[in-house]
């Protein structure tokens, strides 16, 4: 138990000093006017309440990811306690204001139109095939387990394909609707039920009869998978999630004022990894390696949620905690085809004010989403993971470049994105939907592959501050 404790409280000043840090070297100001007025459409440039965007931006990046990541990465132990709490404080905190920050300062930018603008334009289109393919698997697998979850609270009285249409039928909605009109004013009924079935779990565990494990570095995987690459790819969301990439340009563009960065963004990351960790450890604590891979090969962990959910709170506390688990694969599921939707928009420039332009784009996201709602759970989340860590790696390159030009601390973002480059490169040479590469040339190759990446950004990166290519938009007129 107090690994768990002085986890959570490391997390806790993280966001007081680091967190401080960070806003520092990126030099908020407060004088620049935000793209949620200088862009103001009524649609997603739409000026909102600190604690609301902050609601909303904790909502739209705690997908299932911060539940069925943990769960799973809790097959490696303890271990997976320092990569949620390490990980989210110098990695997917960074990430996710830089990414959010620099949207403000270029016109609420998504992070394709972010990457032609500092890594080049060839790079745009490259983040753009990642960006998409990446949402539309968000999407979808966030419309998968909400309504497992949903299908086990029913008692499997409704059917799996009914549950899924009403899911999907939410996601087409706020897609294409204003997002103050359902977005805004349902999100903070969602955030209660996740905060009370959350805080739930978490005090009940605490004060409970199982025990919380300490800190050990071996591997408890019952199939001894290496900790080095597969945990971070197990666990992303809690820890770091290119997907938060795709997310913060949303709240970039309902943002008041810059000072407001940290806590929407930085904070909310934060938070997140609380969320996380409390998965984790009520997995490690309840359930045995062996016992808790059985409930994981049934399907998705969605088993495992309702079983430590039940076990610890009872029928009601019980049912309340799985809707909390339910509430935040939906409202990432909403926020992923929304901003696909915003992505594809921007890159054909592709006005947004008038419905029928929304559903021209929005109606082939879902046609190819229901698709892929075919394909087994596993393999989709196999994908997801690569492909979201690909894109927060490049989402940390970006942050990179931008606090180069800028010269500002670069160091800030150049470590968590060397490191999870080199992580991206190893498990796609190693991985079985990859080359199927032996582990230790993966390493080698992966190792030499970061090398050679490494040095052409800094080319390009000293070629960008020679051409003084220009950091921020200026809106403040």
């Amino acid at each position: 138990m107090i690994t768990f404790l002085l986890s959570i409280v490391l997390l806790v000043v993280a966001y007081f000093t680091y967190g401080k840090y960070v806003e520092k070297v990126f030099s908020k100001n407060d004088e620049r006017k935000t793209p949620a007025y200088a862009n103001q459409d009524g649609v997603d440039y739409v000026p909102m309440h600190k604690q609301k965007n902050a609601l909303i931006q904790l909502l739209n990046i705690a997908g299932t990811g911060p539940i069925f990541g943990p769960i799973m990465g809790a097959l490696f132990g303890p271990v997976a306690f320092i990569w949620i709490v390490v990980g989210s404080i110098f990695a997917g905190a960074v990430h996710d204001y830089l990414t959010g920050m620099i949207s403000i300062r270029n016109k609420g930018a998504h992070i394709p139109e972010l990457a032609g603008k500092f890594l080049g334009k060839f790079s745009k289109h490259i983040v753009n095939i990642f960006a998409l393919l990446l949402l539309l698997l968000v999407g979808t697998v966030f419309v998968t387990t909400p309504a497992s979850l949903l299908a086990i609270v029913l008692n499997h009285k409704v059917s799996l394909s009914i549950l899924i249409a009403v899911i999907f039928a939410y996601y087409f909605l706020s897609t294409i609707l204003p997002i103050d009109k359902i977005i805004g004013r349902l999100y903070p009924y969602f955030g209660a039920i996740l905060l009370i079935g959350t805080v739930g779990v978490g005090g009940a565990l605490l004060f409970s009869d199982y025990t919380i494990p300490e800190m050990t570095l071996s591997n408890w995987h019952p199939e001894k998978l290496p900790i080095f690459p597969i945990l971070f790819f197990t666990i992303t969301c809690g820890a770091l999630s290119g997907f938060h990439a795709t997310q913060s340009p949303i709240i970039s563009r309902t943002v008041k004022k810059e000072s407001e960065g940290r806590y929407v963004f930085y904070g909310m990351m934060i938070a997140e990894a609380v969320i996380a960790m409390i998965w984790a450890a009520a997995a490690m604590s309840l359930l045995d390696g062996q016992t808790l891979s059985e409930f994981i090969d049934t399907g998705t962990p969605s088993a495992v949620v309702n079983e430590v959910s039940i076990t610890l709170l009872g029928a009601v506390g019980g049912t309340v905690a799985v809707l909390g688990a339910i509430v935040l694969p939906i409202t990432s599921g909403d926020t992923a085809f929304r901003a696909a939707r915003s992505i594809i928009a921007d890159y054909l420039k592709i006005d947004q004010k008038k419905v029928a332009k929304r559903l021209a784009i929005a109606i082939p996201l879902f046609a190819i989403s229901i698709l892929l709602t075919q394909i087994d759970f596993n393999i989709l989340w196999r994908y997801f993971s690569w492909a979201n860590q690909a894109t927060a790696a490049i989402a940390l390159w970006i942050g990179t470049m931008y606090l180069f030009i800028k010269g500002k601390n670069y160091f800030i973002a150049l470590f968590p994105a060397i490191f999870i480059t080199y992580m991206v490169f190893v498990y796609i040479l190693n991985a079985q939907i990859g080359f199927r590469l032996d582990l230790n040339v993966s390493y080698v190759l992966g190792l030499i592959l970061t090398v050679i990446l490494t040095v052409m950004f800094f080319v390009k990166a000293r070629n960008n501050k020679k051409d003084e290519v220009e950091t921020d938009v200026d809106i403040a007129a």
